[in-house]
């Protein structure tokens, strides 16, 4: 019988059993789908996004369903990073499989306080950034939008942890390949393309917008597209690993990611509409190079021939 292939993949450092990541805010606190598989097998996942306190997040309605895609406008609400740590990563460290804790903040020293917290504790294996945040001290806008504050916000973070520092970049930009040099030359060990596009949705009858937040982020199927094209551009751009996501329901969207050059994968929306999802696509992952007869995932990682068909 032929040896499974090998999945495993190298994320700055964070070495992890196969490129399959669940996403930060689809997969709660990392426990409530233990139920339905077991979440070691996963290559690692993403707690939902923490702040230094507790956060009520905006008021509903706050998620719509749309054509092929969702918009949620939740507003980050969490229990905050000490609960998380008392509450929560008791039970998460008796899973056998790296535990990222995605931060936010509206500051600068917030970002900075949150890396310390987490350097504390035993557990955590590595840091995602969500800097799609807006920034109060310059008027409510997100760290991400401009290079120079990006760059500022993860250089905090990794002057305040020795764990693996991953920036999460926003796609509402002109040019997120110079976001992507910021923070690489800032420090960041790998970069997550992409969060959530802007988006809205109107009630014809009551002639009011769909989300109390009027504005939301889409995610689904619907931004697979420029989600996989924002990919590809920042990997072209960065010497450092990237983590491709937004949209992907299957093993072949994961492929298309992987092809363009990710070295690893996030599953987000698809988690609500199908809890085993993430396993699943690790399984097609697996079946995939076996018919294949691809020994490593490494070696698909990259092989995207653009070159013009004679």
């Amino acid at each position: 019988m032929a040896s499974l292939p090998d999945l495993s993949v190298d994320i700055g450092g964070l070495k992890i059993k196969n490129p399959v990541i669940t996403a930060s805010g689809t997969f709660g606190y990392g426990t409530e789908l233990s139920p339905f598989y077991d979440p070691s097998l996963l290559g690692a996942m993403i707690v939902k996004g923490l702040s230094l306190r507790p956060m009520p997040g905006n008021p509903p309605p706050r998620i719509v369903e749309t054509p092929c895609g969702l918009l949620n406008a939740i507003g980050l609400a969490n229990i905050g990073i000490d609960a998380f740590i008392q509450e929560k990563l008791p039970s998460l460290v008796t899973i056998k499989t790296p535990i990222i804790v995605n931060i936010y903040g509206h500051t600068i020293k917030e970002y900075a306080e949150m890396a310390k917290r987490i350097e504390r504790v035993g557990g955590i294996a590595a840091i995602e950034i969500n800097i799609s945040c807006p920034n109060v001290e310059e008027g409510g806008m997100a760290f991400g939008t401009d290079p120079g504050s990006a760059a500022m916000v993860t250089d905090r973070v990794v002057k305040n942890t020795t764990k693996p520092v991953i920036v999460k970049l926003t796609p509402n930009v002109t040019d997120i390949s110079t976001i992507a040099k910021a923070v690489e030359s800032a420090g960041a060990q790998a970069i997550s393309v992409t969060n959530t596009l802007l988006g809205m949705a109107v009630d014809i009858g009551t002639r009011r917008p769909k989300l109390a937040n009027v504005v939301g982020g889409l995610s689904g199927p619907a931004i697979k597209p420029i989600a996989l094209y924002l990919a590809h551009r920042v990997v072209t751009a960065v010497t450092i690993p990237v983590i491709g996501l937004g949209g992907i329901m299957d093993y072949q969207d994961a492929l298309e990611f992987l092809l363009v050059g990710a070295r690893a994968i996030q599953v987000g929306t698809a988690n609500l509409i199908n809890p085993k999802i993430a396993i699943e696509i690790v399984d097609g992952l697996t079946n995939f190079c076996v018919r294949e007869r691809i020994s490593n995932i490494n070696e698909i990682i990259g092989g995207l021939e653009t070159a013009e068909i004679p």
